[in-house]
């Protein structure tokens, strides 16, 4: 049973984000190993990325007086396309902080679309910290990339219309960052079917949530060690732990060689050019460190695109 939602809340944003958002396709390939996998081209959503159900999810349930006084978020570069987004279809004024490992090609984006973007910081957490204090000493409006109800529920509704592509899945792969779309896509699943198996997979440099399900508490990590930007808060939040503790089967890791080889495989196999962090689920499949069994049914969310995963 899940605490935090039930399948109505889910079906009710999924009809609120329809006029906003695309339903992405599914693509079934046959990776270079053999193994027989259906991916949810979420890269071609509104936004470049699944990011944009969350926040506009959000935005639409603000009253006017938080939306008059601006939006504001901190992003390694997807959740903030997303606000931006949200921001410019409801007539927002937006916010972005980015840190300083934001690939060039989203920031230059984001300026197209935001009101401001800041750069600043070294990795998420220290841009968070910045649009924190946006919020307390302006009065914007924040709008968390992850540990929100609001953004979980909207990232959550990709399984519904994927677990209605593709009904015979056995097991999704879904990669990991701040836990947000783990949480809305396995808490959606298991409330649809209970018996499908949920894997997270995370960059070996920012194993955030695999060393906090690890230890049984939130962890801070001392440092981030991959290209992964969009994989890499050093620590998660309790709402998203404890989601991803009672819904998530498995975490495993990845490199970035592993995510980099399977972004250009994506690319040259298939014409899916992604950001790394969408390439992580390909990766854990290609490389053997996810092994399904004889006839499962496997599934994964290709979260976003971005030229990042072929840059040298």
């Amino acid at each position: 049973m899940n605490e935090y939602f039930s399948l109505v809340d889910f079906t009710s944003a999924l009809d609120r984000l329809s006029p906003y958002i695309r339903r992405t396709p599914t693509l079934d390939v046959t990776l270079d190993n053999g193994l027989p996998v259906t991916l949810k081209l979420e890269n071609l959503q509104v936004s470049g990325s699944f990011k944009i159900r969350g926040a506009m999810n959000t935005v639409l349930g603000l009253d006017p007086a938080k939306l008059e006084r601006g939006l504001v978020t901190a992003s390694g570069g997807n959740h903030g396309m997303g606000v931006a987004t949200a921001g410019t279809i409801t007539g927002t004024p937006t916010t972005i902080h980015l840190p300083e490992n934001t690939p060039q090609g989203k920031i230059d984006k984001l300026r197209t679309i935001a009101t401001e973007v800041i750069v600043k910081g070294a990795v998420w957490d220290d841009a968070n910290a910045l649009a924190l204090a946006a919020e307390r000493e302006q009065g914007k409006t924040y709008i968390h990339p992850f540990a929100d109800k609001t953004v979980i529920e909207g990232q959550g509704t990709i399984t519904l219309e994927l677990l209605k592509q593709a009904p015979e899945l056995d097991t999704l792969l879904v990669a990991i960052g701040g836990g947000g779309l783990i949480a809305g896509v396995a808490s959606a699943a298991k409330l649809i079917n209970p018996d499908i198996r949920i894997i997270g997979i995370e960059a070996e440099g920012a194993p955030t949530l695999h060393d906090s399900l690890k230890e049984g508490k939130l962890v801070t990590l001392e440092r981030i060690a991959t290209r992964a930007g969009t994989l890499a808060p050093r620590c998660s939040a309790p709402l998203n732990l404890e989601i991803i503790s009672g819904h998530v089967d498995d975490i495993l890791l990845v490199s970035d060689q592993a995510m980099e080889e399977s972004a250009k495989w994506l690319w040259s196999a298939c014409g899916i050019a992604t950001e790394l962090a969408a390439a992580a689920a390909i990766a854990a499949l290609r490389s053997g460190t996810y092994q399904p069994a004889k006839n499962e049914k496997t599934g994964v969310i290709i979260c976003g695109a971005g030229p990042d995963g072929f840059a040298d």
